[in-house]
Protein backbone atom coordinates (compact mmCIF):
# COMPACT_ATOMS: atom_id res chain seq x y z
CA UNK A 1 0.00 0.00 0.00
CA UNK A 2 1.36 3.24 -0.87
CA UNK A 3 1.11 6.10 1.67
CA UNK A 4 1.96 9.66 1.83
CA UNK A 5 2.53 11.36 5.26
CA UNK A 6 1.93 14.67 5.41
CA UNK A 7 3.13 17.18 7.94
CA UNK A 8 6.47 15.02 7.59
CA UNK A 9 9.09 17.51 8.84
CA UNK A 10 7.36 17.54 12.37
CA UNK A 11 7.47 15.22 15.33
CA UNK A 12 4.69 12.64 14.18
CA UNK A 13 5.17 13.31 10.72
CA UNK A 14 9.14 12.23 11.25
CA UNK A 15 7.18 9.18 13.42
CA UNK A 16 4.97 8.23 10.55
CA UNK A 17 7.73 8.18 8.19
CA UNK A 18 9.69 5.72 10.47
CA UNK A 19 7.08 3.94 11.12
CA UNK A 20 6.04 3.26 7.32
CA UNK A 21 9.26 2.13 6.81
CA UNK A 22 9.33 -0.44 9.23
CA UNK A 23 5.49 -2.25 8.60
CA UNK A 24 4.95 -4.90 6.26
CA UNK A 25 2.57 -4.16 3.79
CA UNK A 26 3.23 -0.63 2.73
CA UNK A 27 5.54 1.65 1.40
CA UNK A 28 6.29 5.54 1.37
CA UNK A 29 5.73 7.56 -1.69
CA UNK A 30 5.46 10.30 -0.35
CA UNK A 31 6.41 13.31 2.03
CA UNK A 32 4.34 16.67 2.34
CA UNK A 33 5.29 19.87 3.61
CA UNK A 34 3.79 23.83 3.96
CA UNK A 35 5.20 25.87 1.12
CA UNK A 36 8.65 27.25 2.10
CA UNK A 37 9.68 24.95 4.93
CA UNK A 38 12.98 24.15 4.96
CA UNK A 39 12.61 20.61 4.69
CA UNK A 40 11.43 20.60 1.19
CA UNK A 41 13.99 18.48 -1.62
CA UNK A 42 14.53 16.65 1.64
CA UNK A 43 14.75 12.95 1.53
CA UNK A 44 11.88 11.93 3.64
CA UNK A 45 13.88 9.02 5.27
CA UNK A 46 17.13 10.75 6.38
CA UNK A 47 14.50 13.65 7.69
CA UNK A 48 13.29 11.28 9.73
CA UNK A 49 16.43 9.98 10.99
CA UNK A 50 16.62 6.43 9.25
CA UNK A 51 18.23 7.02 5.92
CA UNK A 52 17.70 7.69 2.30
CA UNK A 53 14.25 6.22 1.08
CA UNK A 54 14.44 7.70 -2.59
CA UNK A 55 11.22 10.05 -1.65
CA UNK A 56 11.34 13.37 -1.34
CA UNK A 57 9.55 16.22 1.09
CA UNK A 58 7.61 18.66 -1.72
CA UNK A 59 4.81 20.84 -1.31
CA UNK A 60 2.27 19.50 -3.91
CA UNK A 61 -0.03 16.95 -1.55
CA UNK A 62 -2.11 17.04 -5.10
CA UNK A 63 0.38 15.21 -7.20
CA UNK A 64 1.35 12.67 -4.27
CA UNK A 65 -2.45 12.01 -3.83
CA UNK A 66 -3.13 10.50 -7.07
CA UNK A 67 -0.48 8.56 -6.98
CA UNK A 68 -1.15 6.82 -3.44
CA UNK A 69 -3.38 4.60 -1.99
CA UNK A 70 -3.74 6.51 1.67
CA UNK A 71 -2.38 9.22 3.44
CA UNK A 72 -1.46 9.67 7.08
CA UNK A 73 -2.52 13.08 8.69
CA UNK A 74 -1.82 14.38 12.25
CA UNK A 75 -1.68 18.00 11.19
CA UNK A 76 -3.85 20.63 11.69
CA UNK A 77 -7.98 21.52 11.79
CA UNK A 78 -7.67 23.36 8.45
CA UNK A 79 -5.24 21.37 7.04
CA UNK A 80 -6.80 18.41 7.70
CA UNK A 81 -10.02 19.66 5.93
CA UNK A 82 -7.84 20.58 2.90
CA UNK A 83 -6.37 17.20 2.81
CA UNK A 84 -9.50 15.12 3.14
CA UNK A 85 -11.13 17.44 0.08
CA UNK A 86 -7.95 16.15 -1.78
CA UNK A 87 -7.93 12.28 -0.37
CA UNK A 88 -11.69 12.74 -1.68
CA UNK A 89 -10.76 13.31 -5.27
CA UNK A 90 -8.41 10.68 -5.20
CA UNK A 91 -10.63 8.26 -3.52
CA UNK A 92 -7.74 7.05 -1.20
CA UNK A 93 -7.59 6.55 2.71
CA UNK A 94 -7.26 9.47 5.24
CA UNK A 95 -6.34 8.05 8.52
CA UNK A 96 -6.88 11.38 10.57
CA UNK A 97 -4.94 11.72 13.93
CA UNK A 98 -5.14 15.47 13.56
CA UNK A 99 -7.11 17.16 17.26
CA UNK A 100 -9.04 19.95 18.32
CA UNK A 101 -11.18 19.35 15.27
CA UNK A 102 -14.42 21.90 15.39
CA UNK A 103 -17.82 20.35 14.55
CA UNK A 104 -17.49 22.03 11.14
CA UNK A 105 -14.56 20.35 10.75
CA UNK A 106 -16.21 17.05 11.48
CA UNK A 107 -18.68 17.77 9.32
CA UNK A 108 -16.23 18.59 6.40
CA UNK A 109 -15.00 14.95 7.05
CA UNK A 110 -18.14 13.44 6.88
CA UNK A 111 -18.40 15.24 3.54
CA UNK A 112 -15.53 13.62 2.36
CA UNK A 113 -16.56 10.29 3.46
CA UNK A 114 -18.73 9.49 0.89
CA UNK A 115 -15.50 8.80 -1.79
CA UNK A 116 -12.82 8.78 0.63
CA UNK A 117 -12.15 6.08 3.24
CA UNK A 118 -11.68 8.27 6.44
CA UNK A 119 -10.50 6.69 9.67
CA UNK A 120 -10.61 9.27 12.64
CA UNK A 121 -9.71 9.17 16.16
CA UNK A 122 -8.60 11.28 18.79
CA UNK A 123 -5.97 8.48 19.66
CA UNK A 124 -4.68 5.88 17.40
CA UNK A 125 -2.69 3.84 20.07
CA UNK A 126 -4.09 0.26 21.20
CA UNK A 127 -4.76 0.80 24.76
CA UNK A 128 -6.36 3.90 24.54
CA UNK A 129 -9.05 2.22 22.49
CA UNK A 130 -9.16 -0.77 24.78
CA UNK A 131 -9.57 1.99 27.85
CA UNK A 132 -12.80 3.25 25.94
CA UNK A 133 -14.30 -0.07 25.89
CA UNK A 134 -13.43 -0.57 28.94
CA UNK A 135 -15.22 3.33 29.90
CA UNK A 136 -18.60 2.24 28.14
CA UNK A 137 -19.19 -0.44 29.21
CA UNK A 138 -18.53 0.62 33.07
CA UNK A 139 -20.49 4.07 32.52
CA UNK A 140 -23.61 1.59 30.97
CA UNK A 141 -23.13 -0.62 34.33
CA UNK A 142 -22.76 1.75 37.07
CA UNK A 143 -25.85 4.68 37.83
CA UNK A 144 -25.66 8.23 38.24
CA UNK A 145 -24.70 7.97 41.74
CA UNK A 146 -21.27 7.61 40.04
CA UNK A 147 -19.94 10.70 38.80
CA UNK A 148 -17.69 10.52 36.09
CA UNK A 149 -14.12 12.66 35.97
CA UNK A 150 -11.49 12.59 33.14
CA UNK A 151 -8.53 13.52 34.02
CA UNK A 152 -5.81 14.25 31.26
CA UNK A 153 -1.72 15.44 31.32
CA UNK A 154 0.24 16.12 28.21
CA UNK A 155 3.72 18.12 27.67
CA UNK A 156 3.87 21.57 27.87
CA UNK A 157 3.46 22.23 24.59
CA UNK A 158 0.20 21.26 23.83
CA UNK A 159 -2.40 23.62 22.36
CA UNK A 160 -5.78 22.08 22.31
CA UNK A 161 -7.34 20.80 25.91
CA UNK A 162 -9.14 18.78 26.19
CA UNK A 163 -7.26 16.46 24.88
CA UNK A 164 -8.59 14.50 21.63
CA UNK A 165 -8.18 11.61 23.66
CA UNK A 166 -9.95 12.69 26.35
CA UNK A 167 -12.72 13.65 24.14
CA UNK A 168 -12.53 10.17 23.18
CA UNK A 169 -13.12 8.86 26.72
CA UNK A 170 -15.57 11.09 27.14
CA UNK A 171 -18.18 10.27 23.98
CA UNK A 172 -17.25 6.64 25.70
CA UNK A 173 -18.49 7.41 28.68
CA UNK A 174 -21.71 9.37 27.38
CA UNK A 175 -22.28 6.51 24.89
CA UNK A 176 -22.51 3.96 28.24
CA UNK A 177 -25.02 6.26 29.24
CA UNK A 178 -26.84 6.67 26.78
CA UNK A 179 -26.27 10.76 26.81
CA UNK A 180 -24.94 13.19 24.33
CA UNK A 181 -21.65 14.32 25.65
CA UNK A 182 -22.27 17.76 24.32
CA UNK A 183 -25.22 17.56 26.92
CA UNK A 184 -23.15 16.67 29.84
CA UNK A 185 -19.55 17.78 29.11
CA UNK A 186 -18.17 20.34 32.28
CA UNK A 187 -15.00 21.30 31.27
CA UNK A 188 -13.83 24.03 33.67
CA UNK A 189 -14.78 24.71 37.43
CA UNK A 190 -14.15 27.93 38.21
CA UNK A 191 -15.04 30.17 41.80
CA UNK A 192 -18.08 29.19 43.54
CA UNK A 193 -19.72 26.73 40.88
CA UNK A 194 -22.54 25.69 43.25
CA UNK A 195 -23.02 21.50 44.13
CA UNK A 196 -21.96 18.96 41.30
CA UNK A 197 -24.84 17.90 38.71
CA UNK A 198 -25.58 14.23 38.55
CA UNK A 199 -24.84 13.04 35.39
CA UNK A 200 -22.09 15.38 34.35
CA UNK A 201 -18.67 14.08 32.92
CA UNK A 202 -16.19 16.38 34.30
CA UNK A 203 -13.26 17.40 32.56
CA UNK A 204 -9.57 18.31 34.06
CA UNK A 205 -6.82 19.51 32.03
CA UNK A 206 -3.23 19.38 33.24
CA UNK A 207 0.21 20.43 31.12
CA UNK A 208 3.62 20.63 31.66
CA UNK A 209 7.37 18.83 31.39
CA UNK A 210 7.42 16.27 28.80
CA UNK A 211 4.17 14.13 29.35
CA UNK A 212 3.26 12.04 26.16
CA UNK A 213 0.23 11.51 27.77
CA UNK A 214 -1.87 10.24 30.65
CA UNK A 215 -5.65 9.83 30.73
CA UNK A 216 -7.85 8.81 33.78
CA UNK A 217 -11.21 8.28 34.05
CA UNK A 218 -12.51 8.58 37.24
CA UNK A 219 -15.98 6.83 38.74
CA UNK A 220 -16.23 7.56 42.21
CA UNK A 221 -19.55 6.70 43.82
CA UNK A 222 -20.51 6.67 47.47
CA UNK A 223 -17.88 5.11 49.82
CA UNK A 224 -15.97 3.51 46.47
CA UNK A 225 -14.37 4.82 43.56
CA UNK A 226 -12.91 2.87 40.49
CA UNK A 227 -10.25 4.65 38.36
CA UNK A 228 -9.28 3.60 34.55
CA UNK A 229 -6.29 4.90 33.87
CA UNK A 230 -3.75 5.01 30.59
CA UNK A 231 -0.32 6.06 30.39
CA UNK A 232 1.81 6.38 26.85
CA UNK A 233 5.01 6.32 27.12
CA UNK A 234 6.25 6.72 23.41
CA UNK A 235 4.49 8.07 20.49
CA UNK A 236 5.82 6.13 18.65
CA UNK A 237 2.49 3.92 19.69
CA UNK A 238 0.30 6.23 17.49
CA UNK A 239 1.93 6.16 14.15
CA UNK A 240 2.00 2.64 14.53
CA UNK A 241 -1.87 2.51 15.29
CA UNK A 242 -2.01 4.58 12.38
CA UNK A 243 -0.58 2.87 9.59
CA UNK A 244 -2.49 -0.13 11.02
CA UNK A 245 -5.91 1.73 10.03
CA UNK A 246 -4.76 2.40 7.21
CA UNK A 247 -3.97 -0.94 6.20
CA UNK A 248 -7.33 -1.98 7.59
CA UNK A 249 -9.37 0.52 5.27
CA UNK A 250 -7.34 -0.33 1.82
CA UNK A 251 -10.39 -2.61 0.74
CA UNK A 252 -13.18 -0.84 2.92
CA UNK A 253 -15.99 1.09 1.08
CA UNK A 254 -15.52 4.86 1.50
CA UNK A 255 -16.69 5.56 4.98
CA UNK A 256 -16.06 7.50 8.40
CA UNK A 257 -14.36 5.04 10.62
CA UNK A 258 -12.80 4.70 14.23
CA UNK A 259 -10.18 2.74 15.91
CA UNK A 260 -12.95 0.85 16.93
CA UNK A 261 -13.27 -0.99 14.09
CA UNK A 262 -10.41 -1.25 13.24
CA UNK A 263 -10.09 -3.14 16.50
CA UNK A 264 -12.88 -4.91 15.78
CA UNK A 265 -14.44 -3.57 18.86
Amino acid sequence: MRLVVVGAEGRMGRMLVRAVAAAEGCTLSGAIEREGSVALGQDAGTLAGIGPLGVPVTDDPLAAFVEAEGVLDFTAPAATRFFAELAAQARIVHVVGTTGLSEDDLKRLEAASRHARIVRSGNMSLGVNLLAGLVRKVAAALGEEFDIEIVEMHHRMKVDAPSGTALLLGEAAAEGRGVVLGDRRVSTRDGHTGARNPGDIGFATLRGGSVVGDHSVVFAGPGERLTLSHHAEDREIFARGAVRAALWAFDKKPGLYSMTDVLGL
